[in-house]
């Protein structure tokens, strides 16, 4: 078992090595936050390249859809091929550090157990955190939009055009976040001349929250035909968002709390057991 890690993690340093030139710029633009093993992405991408890999599968869609949603359609093919480069990496190291303790341990029943588990931990860690960093952002933009919806209303019931008033409460708006984010970039996209409708149509795309599509559906509709009722229409939207972010707000409170219960019971039982030992000493040299 030595022997074959010792050869296994020469496979990968040498991958490493005729690897990094080639996509050291590749993975240049990646968050090390967001990818801690961002150095070593250039052995993943370099095996999707040798093996001529297809992205044709259900999965590769799934995947393609969810990045869509988190960096847009333009990088979406960038970021699912990241990801898969990810996977790939994780799994390598997993597999090591199985040689590893395979190395010292007896490759019993127990052993093999533990590697199948370990494998199939790290293939699933990968799209739990995707699918977490999705919900995130549904929930920031749910929490953020009634405020939008808010101000925009008020200055269309001013007087002011959608357009105008929408850029307005972009340039206003100093809250980073999801949200601003694919506000601003629905104003670059108009700005440069790409027909309204279609920026919103992406917007609702993106964000994919039902509270974001019944709006552009609105929306939409004022600028295909015209809507006299628009600013009641948008107040009562409003209510509902309001009412669904306090149900969000209340959501997110109690899991929370949930989250608590563990280190509780954790504390709980240490304060227990610093209570109970003199008692159960001092039995023990009774008897």
């Amino acid at each position: 078992m030595k022997f074959i890690l010792a050869i296994y993690t020469l496979s990968i340093f040498l991958l490493y090595f005729f690897s990094r030139k080639k996509y050291s710029r590749h993975i240049a633009v990646l968050d090390s936050k967001q990818y801690p093993l961002k150095d070593f992405l250039v052995i993943g991408l370099h095996i999707i390249d040798l093996v001529k890999y297809k992205f044709n599968k259900s999965y590769d869609r799934i995947l393609y859809s969810k990045f869509t949603e988190l960096s847009g359609l333009k990088d979406a093919r960038y970021y699912v091929k990241i990801h898969l480069a990810n996977k790939i990496i994780l799994l390598l190291f997993c597999i090591e550090f199985i040689l590893f303790v395979g190395s010292f341990a007896s490759l019993d029943k127990g052993f093999w157990i533990f590697a199948c588990s370990l494998i199939l931990s790290v293939l699933y860690f990968t799209d739990y955190e995707l699918n977490r960093r999705i919900n995130e952002r549904r929930t920031a933009i749910q929490i953020d939009f009634p405020d939008f919806l808010n101000r925009l209303i008020l200055l269309i019931n001013a007087g002011m055009t959608i357009s105008r008033a929408w850029e307005k409460v972009v340039t206003e708006n100093n809250k980073p976040g999801p949200l601003k984010d694919e506000l601003r970039r629905v104003l670059a996209e108009i700005r440069s001349g790409k027909p309204e409708i279609r920026a919103y149509i992406d917007f609702a795309k993106r964000c994919k929250t039902p509270e974001i599509t019944r709006f552009v559906s609105v929306m939409i509709q004022n600028i295909k035909k015209g809507n006299s009722e628009l600013v009641s229409i948008l107040r009562v939207q409003s209510n509902d968002c309001w009412q669904m972010r306090k149900n969000t707000a209340k959501k997110l409170g109690e899991e929370a709390s949930t989250k608590m219960i563990f280190p509780l019971m954790l504390m709980f039982a240490a304060i227990l057991a610093i209570v109970t030992t003199p008692a159960i000493l001092s039995l023990g040299q009774m008897i």
